[in-house]
């Protein structure tokens, strides 16, 4: 599978995080809805682009499972002591989702991931909210992955 597949994985996980917390819904409903119904289908009259399944579940169940140290270490990285918590759902979301890349996927380039999440963003929310999720996403990468930024290629 290409990248736009990949991309259409992350902006499916983001709304899947989305919607488990603001619907409460559980993993198995979020999976079962989104793999029969948004990945590749159409809603409302908007074509949802055929995703990487396989990378979507990865990414999710990644998120959940780790929830805990990827909330503090996005805490951490906000601006001013404004904890996560206080961030807007959607910007929950894409941040969880792209620290978990950033912690546990080595083979994805610390930039790609920051780009891909920040593109993610740019569809949901204003400016102002994209350059914040850009900067906590790249203080993150700084510190996660400290030698993808001080080496010289």
């Amino acid at each position: 599978m290409g990248k736009e597949h990949r991309a259409a994985a992350r902006l499916a996980a983001v709304q899947a995080l989305y919607q488990m917390e603001v619907a409460a819904k559980g993993i198995n409903e979020i999976l079962a809805e989104f793999e029969t119904h948004w990945i590749g289908g159409e809603i409302e009259g908007v074509q949802y682009e055929h995703a990487d399944v396989e990378f979507f579940r990865e990414v999710l169940r990644g998120v959940l499972e780790d929830q805990v140290a990827i909330d503090r270490e996005t805490d951490a990285a906000l601006q001013h002591g404004w904890p996560l918590r206080r961030v807007e759902a959607v910007m929950r979301a894409v941040l969880r989702a792209g620290v978990y890349e950033l912690r546990q996927r080595r083979d994805v380039p610390a930039r790609v991931v920051i780009t891909e999440y920040v593109d993610v963003a740019a569809a949901f929310l204003g400016k102002e909210e994209v350059g914040m999720i850009n900067a906590v996403l790249d203080r993150l990468a700084r510190k996660l992955r400290e030698r993808e930024f001080t080496q010289r290629p």
